[in-house]
C-alpha cells in the first residue's frame, strides 16, 4: 500500500485515529526511541510514504513557547559517551548527530527520559523543547530518504511537575494537529 503522507504519533491519547480523514494513515509508535524506531521501520515498509509527519507532545525548555510548534531540527539529548564522543553524538557512527525537517524554526532534543529538571546542556545547544521519539523517526526517515516534518504541542514546563502537566494536557493539541493536517493536505 502506498500513501502520500504517513502520520507517526506516540500515543492514541495524543491524536485519535477516528478524527482523521479516511485517506490519512497513522501509526502509533509507543513511547521512546526504540519503539519509535521499530514502528517507523514497520510503517515505512507497509505504507511506502512520500512524506512522514510526526505529531506529538513536548516539554518546553524555552519558557516563551506555547501551543503548536513546527520543529526544524532534532538532536539526541541522552547520548552521553564522553570521552568517546561529545554529548549528543553516537561514537563510531557516520550518521548525522542532528536531522533537519522540511521546515520549522524550533529545535527538539529527544531522549529516553522524561525531563523534570533544568539541564544547562539543553540551553547551550539551543534546544527549545524535549520529547522521546522524534530523533528516532527522523533518523529512519533520513536513512530511507523520506522527507519529514514534525509538529509538537507544548504540554509542560519540563520541571518537577511535568508528569502531572503532561497527563492533564496530552490531548489538548488534537484540534491544532487537525488544523495543521488540513493545511498540509491542501498544499
Amino acid at each position: 500500500m502506498k500513501t502520500q503522507l504517513l502520520i507517526i504519533t506516540a500515543l492514541e491519547s495524543e491524536l485519535d485515529k477516528s478524527v482523521l480523514p479516511a485517506s490519512v494513515d497513522i501509526v502509533y509508535s509507543g513511547v521512546g526511541k526504540i519503539n519509535a524506531t521499530a514502528a517507523s521501520i514497520r510503517a515505512i515498509h507497509e505504507f511506502h510514504p512520500k512524506r512522514i509527519v510526526n505529531f506529538g507532545t513536548v516539554g518546553k525548555i524555552n519558557p516563551t513557547l506555547h501551543g503548536l510548534l513546527e520543529i526544524g531540527k532534532v538532536i539526541q539529548r541522552d547520548m552521553m559517551t564522553v570521552p568517546l564522543a561529545p554529548r549528543g553524538q553516537t561514537p563510531f557512527c557516520p550518521k548525522p548527530s542532528q536531522y533537519l525537517s522540511l521546515g520549522g524554526e524550533h529545535t527538539c532534543g529527544t531522549g529516553d527520559s522524561f525531563v523534570t529538571a533544568h539541564d544547562p546542556w539543553l540551553v547551550s545547544q539551543g534546544v527549545d523543547v524535549v520529547d522521546m521519539e522524534l530523533f528516532a523517526i527522523a533518523n529512519i526517515a533520513y536513512q530511507l530518504n523520506i522527507p519529514w516534518q514534525s509538529f509538537k504541542y507544548v504540554t509542560d514546563d519540563a520541571n518537577a511537575d511535568s508528569g502531572n502537566e503532561w497527563a492533564h494536557r496530552v490531548n489538548h493539541g488534537q484540534e491544532l494537529y487537525l488544523d495543521k493536517l488540513k493545511e498540509l493536505l491542501s498544499a
